[in-house]
C-alpha cells in the first residue's frame, strides 16, 4: 500500500512588527529576505515537500496572493490552492478553512498545518517527526507539535506532556502560557515540558470535526464562506461577509485546550519562530565575542551586538556597542538593548501615531508585475525605480493629476501611449501626458529596469483609472 501523502497547509498571515523595520504589515517577516538566498516561506515549503507530501494549501490575504505564487515558483513550487482571507481572523478560522476545503475532497486526507514564518534547520529530521506521528493521527487524534527547550524561554507557550513519553506521540496534560521567567526556570529544571510550536498535524475530518463541536459558531460561519467562496485566477476568495462573522480565535483557545483525542510529538531539533531581534542574532550564530553582522554591517570591539544593513550603499559600523541590536534601511533605523528587543512593537505604534508611513510601508513596493521603490519624494515631484518582472505588465491606465517621463535603463520595454505602441530600449525614453491611456509591458524574458519621474500637484498611488487589468484589480 502507498503511503497517504500529506498536504501542508502554509498560514501566512501577521502583521510583522516583531521584527520592523525588516518586516512591516505590507511586507511582512515570512516573505522578507531574512535568510540567505531564501524566505521564511519559501523555508518552509521548501522544508514540507518531495515523498510523502502533496503540493500545500496556502492560506493568505489579498495584499499577499501574487507573492506567494511568485515566491513559490521562484523555488520551482506550486500551491494545490490559495485561499484568500477576506479579513484577518486569527489561525482558528484560517485552518478551519483549509480543512474544510480538503475534508471536501477527502476527510480522511492527512494535513500537516504550519506557520510559513519558522526556522527549522534539519528539515529531514523534521519530516521524521512528522513521519513518527503519522500513524496516530490517522486514528483521528489531533497531533500538536512541541520542541524540546534548550533554555527559560518567556517568549513561548509550554505544553506540559504526560506520562509514556516514547518514539512517537505522547499524551498532553495541558497547555501553558506564557510564564514568568521564575516559572521557565523551574520547567526546564523539571523536564517534560515542550514549548508550543503552533504546528499541527491530523486528518482534515478529524481537525473540522473538533470545530463543529467545540466552535459550532465558527465552525459554521467558515462553512457559509467556503460555499460563498469565489475564482479569482488562481485564488479562492473566502466569502467575505460570513468570514467576518467567524469568532476570531486562535486555535489553541478555540479547539485544541478542549480537545479529547489529543497528543504532542517532540521534536528534538532546532527551531525558532524568529520572533524577535534577539532570537535572529541567537539564529544566526554569533562568533566569539557575540556579534552577529549581516549585510554592509562592521563590528569594532563590540560584544553581543546584532548589526544588520539592508540599505544598499549604506555601510553600518557599530564601534564600542555591548548587547544591542542596529538595524538600518533605507528610510528607517532600529537602534535598542537587545534585552528590550520584544518593544520593538512600541516603536511601530510610536511611528503610526506620528503618520510615518515606515510604520507599514516597505520601502520596494511589491505587486503582481515586479517591483518599485521611491528614490525621491519631494514637492510637485518623484522618482521611482520599476522592475518589470518577464512576460507582464501594468494595466492599462491614466492619471489626472500627474504626468510622467520613463527612462528605460535595462531590457526593452513595450509603450503603449495612447494609440501609440512602441518598444524603446536602454537608454530611450518616453514621455506620459496627463490624462493619456498608457500601459508598461515586459514581453521579454529578461527583467525591465526604468526610472520614472512623476511630475504634478498630487503624487498618489488612488491617482489611477484602469481600463484594463490581468490581475483583476481594480
Amino acid at each position: 500500500m502507498m503511503t497517504q501523502p500529506i498536504t501542508p497547509v502554509l498560514l501566512c498571515g501577521g502583521s510583522g512588527t516583531r521584527l520592523w523595520p525588516s518586516s512591516r504589515a505590507s511586507y511582512p517577516k515570512q516573505f522578507a529576505g531574512l535568510l540567505e538566498g531564501t524566505s521564511l516561506f519559501q523555508g518552509s515549503a521548501k522544508r514540507l515537500t518531495g515523498a510523502g507530501f502533496r503540493a500545500p494549501i496556502v492560506v493568505t490575504g489579498d495584499a499577499f496572493r501574487f507573492l506567494v505564487l511568485e515566491q513559490l515558483a521562484a523555488v520551482g513550487q506550486q500551491a494545490s490552492a490559495v485561499l484568500i482571507e477576506p479579513c484577518a481572523r486569527n489561525t482558528g478560522p484560517a485552518i478551519l478553512a483549509a480543512a474544510l476545503h480538503l475534508a471536501a475532497e477527502d476527510p480522511k486526507a492527512l494535513m500537516l498545518v504550519a506557520p510559513s514564518d519558522h526556522v527549522i534547520p534539519d528539515a529531514a529530521g523534521f519530516r521524521a517527526a512528522v513521519e513518527a506521528a503519522r500513524e496516530e493521527a490517522l486514528t483521528g487524534t489531533l497531533i500538536t507539535f512541541g520542541i524540546r527547550p534548550t533554555r527559560p524561554e518567556t517568549g513561548y507557550g509550554y505544553l506540559e506532556l504526560g506520562e509514556g513519553e516514547g518514539a512517537g506521540p505522547v499524551p498532553l496534560r495541558s497547555f501553558v502560557e506564557k510564564p514568568e521567567a521564575a516559572r521557565a526556570e523551574e520547567m526546564l529544571r523539571a523536564g517534560g515540558y515542550l514549548w508550543n510550536a503552533g504546528i499541527f498535524l491530523a486528518t482534515a475530518g478529524a481537525m473540522a470535526e473538533a470545530f463543529r463541536e467545540h466552535q459550532p459558531e465558527m465552525h459554521a460561519r467558515v462553512q457559509e464562506a467556503l460555499a460563498a467562496a469565489g475564482r479569482d485566477l488562481q485564488f479562492l476568495r473566502l466569502g467575505e461577509q460570513a468570514f467576518a462573522q467567524a469568532p476570531s480565535l486562535s486555535i489553541d483557545y478555540a479547539v485544541m485546550e478542549k480537545a479529547s483525542r489529543l497528543a504532542a510529538m517532540p521534536y528534538e531539533g532546532a527551531w525558532s519562530d524568529l520572533g524577535s531581534w534577539d532570537a535572529v542574532w541567537q539564529e544566526f550564530g554569533p562568533d566569539a565575542e557575540g556579534n552577529v553582522t549581516q549585510g554592509a554591517a562592521t563590528a569594532i570591539d563590540c560584544e553581543g551586538t546584532l548589526l544588520r544593513s539592508e540599505a544598499p550603499g549604506l555601510e553600518l559600523v557599530g564601534i564600542g556597542l555591548r548587547d544591542l541590536v542596529a538595524v538600518a534601511m533605507p528610510d528607517a533605523v532600529l537602534i535598542a538593548p537587545r534585552s528590550e528587543a520584544q518593544r520593538v512593537k512600541e516603536g511601530v505604534e510610536a511611528l503610526k501615531a506620528k503618520g510615518k508611513h515606515q510604520a507599514d510601508t516597505y520601502p520596494v513596493a511589491h505587486r503582481p508585475w515586479g517591483t518599485y521603490e521611491s528614490l525621491v519624494l519631494a514637492e510637485g515631484y518623484q522618482v521611482k525605480r520599476i522592475v518589470v518582472n518577464p512576460g507582464h505588465a501594468l494595466s492599462l491606465q491614466s492619471h489626472e493629476k500627474r504626468s510622467e517621463h520613463w527612462i528605460i535603463v535595462e531590457g526593452t520595454a513595450r509603450v503603449t501611449v495612447d494609440d501609440t505602441v512602441r518598444d524603446l530600449s536602454a537608454n530611450e525614453s518616453a514621455y506620459i501626458p496627463i490624462g493619456a491611456k498608457h500601459r508598461l509591458e515586459n514581453a521579454t524574458v529578461a527583467p525591465l529596469v526604468m526610472v520614472e519621474v512623476q511630475t504634478g500637484g498630487y503624487l498618489g498611488e488612488d491617482d489611477i483609472q484602469r481600463y484594463e487589468d490581468r490581475y483583476k484589480r481594480p
